[in-house]
C-alpha cells in the first residue's frame, strides 16, 4: 500500500448516526471548506454553492422536512414522521452541497452537477484527513422542489449532497469493495 494513497485506500462513510461532538471548529471548517471547494471546473462557472445547517437550525429543518413529508403522505406511519423530524439531528454539523446549473453556458450540465459533486466528495476527504467522519446522504429531500424552496434555493439549483460531518462515536469497519480486475478494460483498436 503506497503511503501517498492512504487516505484514499482508508476512507470510509461513518453513519450520520455515529457522528458526534466536536465537529470542525469555525476556523477548521473555513479551510476545510475552502479545500473542498478547489474542484475541476470547466468554465470556471462555480457551479456551486454550500449551505451550513448547524445547531437548533438542523432540527427546525427536519421538522419542516416532516410536516412536508405528512403533507405528501398522510398515512405516514409515526415512526417514519419522527424519522424524518431527527434526520438532520445526529451528526453536529450539515453541509448541503448545491448545485447551481448554468443553463446558456457551453458547458455541459453533467460536467456542471459533476463539479458540485467533487465538492461533495472533497469534504468527506477533508474530513477524514482532518481526523473527522462524514457521510454523503441524499434522500427525497435532496430533490423534492419544495425542500429546496424551504433552503431558499433558485430554481437553477439543487441538492447533490448532505454531507454531515463530526466526531466518529464507532470504530467503522470497511466493506467489502469491487475488485478492479473486474472493472478495468482496455480499448484497443
Amino acid at each position: 500500500m503506497a503511503a501517498p494513497l492512504e487516505l484514499l485506500l482508508q476512507r470510509h462513510s461513518v453513519p450520520s448516526r455515529q457522528l458526534g461532538e466536536p465537529a470542525p471548529d469555525e476556523a477548521t471548517l473555513r479551510e476545510l471548506l475552502g479545500a473542498a471547494i478547489r474542484v475541476p471546473d470547466h468554465g470556471k462557472l462555480v457551479p456551486f454553492r454550500l449551505v451550513r445547517l448547524a445547531g437548533e437550525a438542523k432540527l427546525r429543518f427536519g421538522e419542516r422536512l416532516a410536516e412536508l413529508a405528512i403533507r405528501k403522505q398522510p398515512e405516514l406511519s409515526e415512526a417514519k414522521r419522527e424519522k424524518e423530524r431527527l434526520r438532520y439531528t445526529f451528526a453536529p454539523l450539515v453541509i448541503a452541497v448545491v448545485a447551481r446549473l448554468d443553463d446558456t453556458s457551453k458547458v455541459p450540465e453533467i460536467e456542471q452537477r459533476l463539479c458540485a459533486g467533487n465538492v461533495a466528495y472533497n469534504i468527506l476527504l477533508g474530513a477524514s484527513a482532518l481526523g473527522y467522519g462524514a457521510q454523503w446522504l441524499t434522500g427525497w429531500a435532496a430533490y423534492d422542489p419544495d425542500v429546496a424552496a424551504i433552503l431558499g434555493l433558485a430554481a437553477n439549483e439543487h441538492v447533490v449532497a448532505f454531507v454531515h460531518l463530526g466526531t466518529p462515536q464507532i470504530e467503522v469497519p470497511d466493506r467489502e469493495r469491487p475488485l478492479l480486475d473486474e472493472l478495468l478494460g482496455t480499448w484497443t483498436p
